[in-house]
């Protein structure tokens, strides 16, 4: 739910009453009726405001400053802010000076660029947006303006695009299906350099630029489509961790590697190497190989610096899994599953497991049938 003009102004001249009384409201479901009580003796006719902002400014953490004025839908798409900051310097590392986000929203991606120094114009068609970002950005020195995405009005180096990523509550696969649609984009902007924001599971097959897949802390946040001048066929995956490490891995690295029995450790790539299709490059980058050429668990003899991974115990026929599970007495048990239909809930329920020990499985197709391979907890190798 959004705000209106008025709403925005109250908001924002009332902000630092509202961020001292937020911590100690609840906002959930089951306090929804005494925390209204207590806004309303608050700020009067303006509590439906003040609890909209609350709840987006949560559900915004780590995308935005905490402080900041947002609204649920907006809080819900922006960019995480370790992905908009590596974003940022990638477009100063072309040589860029102006940027022109073009769908701007309540202007987070202008934080980051800013950060680099570089000039940023941003323009939205939702005016109370517009009245956000203006409120959010009020020392940064930004322009900001009322326009159409499709109707070029600057001439900014770079321009930002994250069209609509959802339609009829479903994420939208098609570039084309965007709103405003890619191509379209693409040709409204054309001799400029474009950075356009997908959702992660996007079908960038036809792209002929930089393909970027970021993850943060093992989440995939986005696939991000850059023009030719950021690069030419290339896919990377960037890992961002909020420990401040971070790994970018290229298609224009070896991928050379072996298939064959398993190692000490079985691993499972980080989410954005998988949908980068970097599985291999990755692997040959961290002396790994696989275990089947068709599914992403690798194995190896150490864990890569900022990876996790299971100590494998033994391989078995996947029908034979209750038995040794039990043997070695299992009780929690993570499991994940590569190639084959088998439902991770369902199948932890069908185990009935009353062991003590607290072990993962690793559920993959190797030739023609299902493998079981049994493990260890997961561990974490942490960098440095």
């Amino acid at each position: 739910m959004s705000f209106t003009l008025d709403e925005v102004t109250f908001l924002r001249d009332n902000l630092q009453r509202i961020l001292a009384l937020g911590p100690d409201l609840e906002l959930t479901p089951n306090t929804l009726m005494r925390d209204r009580k207590v806004l309303e003796k608050e700020f009067g006719g303006h509590a439906r405001g003040v609890t909209e902002l609350l709840t987006a400014q949560r559900n915004a953490h780590g995308k935005m400053p905490n402080h900041w004025l947002t609204d649920s839908d907006a809080a819900q798409q922006a960019t995480p802010q370790l992905v908009a900051e590596y974003r940022a310097q990638l477009i100063a590392d072309i040589g860029a000076t102006t940027v022109h986000d073009v769908t701007c929203s309540v202007g987070s991606e202008g934080a980051s660029i800013r950060k680099k120094e570089l000039a940023w114009i941003g323009s939205d068609l939702d005016r109370v947006r517009l009245a956000m970002a203006q409120a959010n950005l009020s020392d940064a020195h930004v322009l900001l303006c009322q326009a159409d995405a499709l109707r070029p009005v600057s001439r900014a180096d770079v321009i930002v695009a994250d069209p609509a990523r959802r339609a009829n509550g479903r994420r939208i696969t098609d570039p084309a299906k965007l709103l405003p649609p890619l191509p379209d984009l693409v040709e409204a902007h054309r001799g400029r350099e474009l950075a356009v924001k997908c959702a992660p599971g996007i079908d960038y097959s036809e792209w002929g630029g930089l393909v970027s897949v970021a993850s943060v802390d093992g989440g995939v946040k986005e696939t991000c489509l850059y023009t030719d001048g950021f690069g030419t066929s290339i896919r990377e995956a960037v890992v961002l961790r909020t420990d401040g490490t971070h790994e970018r891995v290229r298609s224009d690295e070896p991928d050379d590697i072996s298939v064959a029995e398993p190692g000490t450790w079985m691993i499972e790539p980080d989410g954005a190497i998988i949908r980068a299709g970097l599985v291999r490059h990755w692997a040959h980058r961290h002396k790994l190989w696989m275990v089947d050429p068709h599914i992403a668990f690798l194995t190896g003899e150490e864990l890569p610096p900022g990876s996790s991974g299971f100590r494998l115990v033994e391989a078995v026929p996947f029908k034979r899994l209750k038995a040794a599970l039990n043997k070695y007495q299992a009780g929690a048990l993570e499991i994940l599953v590569r190639g084959v239909d088998v439902n991770p809930d369902q199948l932890r329920k069908k185990l009935k497991l009353k062991g003590r020990h607290q072990m993962a499985v690793l559920i993959a197709r190797t030739g023609t049938s299902p493998t079981a391979y049994i493990c260890e907890a997961r561990e974490h190798h942490r960098v440095g």
